[in-house]
């Protein structure tokens, strides 16, 4: 912790006075100037200047900086005040003070908000609206080096671990000896645990919701409801001409053109007439609702719309 210093006022050193416009209209700020100058050399800055950062003060220039603002430079100033006293902090030597002047009532906080900035308060705002505070010997970012301690501090202890070589190994031999026997994981199955699951279902309801599809070996009738649903059903077939007509037929329908669509490269026609399409067959026709095709190609059937 720093040391706190007992305040003496100090002609020593160069001065810093800040003031506003305000101030500098009503005479403040030159009567300030005025009555530094008389004992020691004295800079001067406006508030504006140091607090949009246009001026950046020197570290450890002033041995005190003097700040006199009207009641209306205190009450803007204060969303800027912590940024504000760390240039002034950083400006000052060690040791040196801050002048705060013409504060009004409004600045109660401002104590704790010097603390805050690493001040050390010398003295509380009295009805002359003048409050002191002062830099401490040592910043609060400084460090001791362990080499300059003073004579009555107590050494560190060092901590005494156990280091018998003999009581490591006999732990390494616990953890990893190759004699420590290791669980068979079969061994804990059960018969129950290594019998294979038989695959189980409810009965099928027809009101309910429709289920997933029927699984392999369907044993709840969910496979034969979606047979019969898929006999009931109709299909959208294309003729596969070139205008490419649809027509909706059955499932028997639609099974009988795919076996007549597999035989027809290879049947003969007793009339000569069956590839030439449904308009120049017979009503017996086996080829009947199968588009045209030459004799000896692949006929190929369109059910991409199946199902609709």
């Amino acid at each position: 912790m720093s040391p706190t210093a007992v305040y003496t006022e100090s002609t020593m050193g160069a001065a810093l006075a800040i003031g506003s416009l305000s101030t500098a209209e009503d005479g403040q700020y030159q009567a300030l100037i005025s009555e530094l100058g008389q004992t020691r050399r004295v800079d001067k800055q406006l508030l504006d200047r140091i607090v949009d950062e246009a001026t950046i003060l020197e570290p450890s220039t002033y041995a005190s900086i003097h700040v006199t603002l009207s009641s209306s430079d205190y009450n803007s100033l204060n969303p800027k005040l912590p940024s504000f006293l760390a240039q002034l902090l950083s400006g000052l030597t060690p040791l040196g003070t801050l002048h705060l002047l013409n504060l009004s009532a409004a600045m109660q906080t401002l104590p704790s908000e010097l603390t805050l900035a690493g001040f050390n308060v010398l003295s509380s705002i009295p009805d002359s609206r003048h409050l002191i505070a002062q830099k401490p010997a040592l910043a609060p970012n400084t460090s001791l080096s362990l080499k300059n301690r003073s004579a009555n501090s107590v050494p560190l202890m060092k901590l005494k671990r156990n280091t018998d070589p003999a009581k490591k190994q006999a732990l390494w031999a616990i953890t990893s000896s190759p004699s420590t026997p290791v669980i068979d994981a079969e061994s804990l199955l059960t018969p129950e645990d290594r019998a294979r699951p038989v695959p189980t279902c409810e009965p099928v309801n027809a009101a309910a919701p429709r289920r997933k599809k029927a699984c392999k070996g369907c044993s709840c009738g969910l496979a034969e409801l979606e047979e019969d649903e898929r006999k009931a059903s109709k299909v959208v077939l294309l003729d596969g001409s070139q205008n490419g007509e649809a027509r909706e037929v059955d499932q028997a329908e639609k099974e009988r053109l795919i076996q007549a669509a597999k035989a027809a490269p290879k049947a003969t026609s007793s009339c000569g007439s069956c590839f030439l399409g449904d308009a120049f067959r017979c009503a017996s026709c086996p080829y009947m609702g199968l588009p045209a095709f030459k004799p000896g190609e692949k006929v190929e059937i369109d059910f991409s719309m199946d199902d609709l």
